[in-house]
């Protein structure tokens, strides 16, 4: 992939402390196995809003997928339906929503900023009704777009401009990746966003985004309307606090997900595995919890699921499997995690992910109370 096109998907916000403290901060957390346990088989099935999945993961929202590899969002879709879990649609996705559906033989959700307004929104929010999504997850983490120091020294924005002379200083880097450019090509090229329609002008250009978001901030506000539009579960991404957690809830969420935006957004807040212990305390009996952000290994998502989350979302992780392979890519990095969880319920003394609970870890650092 060119350099713009993968640091996309590995860089962050500003000096990059918080995507580096997000996997960082899993260390904080030992494992208190039970020995001499029988497993013969273990049990990876979880329940998100009444559905069962056969993983306790599930493919987050990432957008431009189609950068990575062709009808990319689509590709990550059918992979995630064959390993039995749910993918979430980002609304800054290359493919039509409804493509994405039925790519996939397994539940889906629809990610939604307010790109475009109200009205785009609002027609977005129904054609993902029609097409079957099963829930709406409302991003409340982006009033604007963080700053991504590599995204200027790669000319993200100069690329997308479509001006030769703005372009050339950074062609260097999509000349060098003949393969990706003749895919990318036979894509399409550069995309827009087809589930962002801008009345009376059509798709969203590809170069409006940041502009998109600093215009459709959500506010609790929102949600008031947007549960009017949405006839099913809303899932509210992007808190790290208490409070938060509870306005979500009272709002009439039916989840929330513990997210920092994978460090793209604010820079310098807390690991979500620090702040998921908090979140957990305050609405764990009412609604639940997920959480994102820093999970590499299938050990990662074994403590995060002890300290009460329902599931976990990974974004990174099958982004690498698209780049790298389209969707045997996306496959392999499914196999891993999902090998990686087995063991660990082994070497744990765990039968099932249902069964995990703050017994099975201890906090090393005593950052936080369990």
């Amino acid at each position: 992939m060119p350099r713009a096109a993968f640091d996309y998907i590995d860089g962050g916000a500003d000096a990059e402390r918080t995507l580096r403290e997000n996997c960082q901060a899993f260390d904080n957390f030992n494992f208190r196995p039970r020995f001499a346990v029988p497993i013969p088989e273990c049990d990876l099935r979880t329940s998100v809003l009444g559905l069962t999945f056969d993983l306790p993961f599930l493919l987050a929202p990432v957008g431009s997928c189609r950068l990575f590899y062709p009808r990319g969002e689509e590709v990550a879709a059918h992979q995630a339906g064959e390993a039995g879990t749910a993918y979430i649609l980002s609304t800054f996705s290359g493919c039509r929503l409804e493509d994405v559906k039925s790519a996939s033989k397994r539940p889906t959700f629809y990610q939604l900023y307010l790109a475009g307004g109200r009205d785009a929104a609002t027609d977005a929010i129904r054609r993902a009704q029609s097409a079957g999504y099963s829930g709406l997850v409302v991003t409340i983490d982006t009033p604007v777009s963080g700053l991504r120091e590599r995204d200027v020294r790669n000319g993200v924005r100069e690329l997308a401009s479509r001006n030769i002379l703005r372009m050339l200083p950074f062609i260097s880097q999509i000349l060098a990746r003949p393969r990706w450019l003749a895919g990318f090509l036979a894509d399409g090229g550069l995309m827009s966003f087809p589930n962002v329609v801008l009345p009376g002008k059509g798709p969203m250009p590809y170069a409006d985004v940041g502009v998109a978001l600093e215009q459709a901030m959500v506010s609790w506000a929102d949600l008031r309307w947007i549960r009017e539009v949405w006839k099913g579960p809303i899932i509210v991404k992007g808190l790290l606090t208490a409070d938060d957690a509870r306005r979500a809830a009272d709002e009439g969420a039916a989840a929330v997900i513990v997210s920092n935006h994978g460090g793209r957004q604010l820079d310098g807040v807390s690991p979500t595995i620090l702040a998921l212990p908090e979140i957990v305390a305050a609405v764990g009996d009412q609604i639940e919890v997920l959480v994102d952000g820093g999970i590499r290994r299938g050990s990662d998502v074994v403590k995060a699921m002890c300290l009460g989350a329902r599931a976990v979302l990974i974004g990174r992780a099958y982004a690498y499997g698209l780049g790298a392979a389209g969707g045997p890519g996306v496959a392999k990095a499914i196999s891993i995690l999902r090998s990686d969880i087995v063991r660990t319920l082994k070497l744990l003394g765990c039968p099932s992910v249902a069964e995990l609970n703050r017994s099975y870890i201890e906090n090393v650092v005593g950052s936080i109370e369990l």
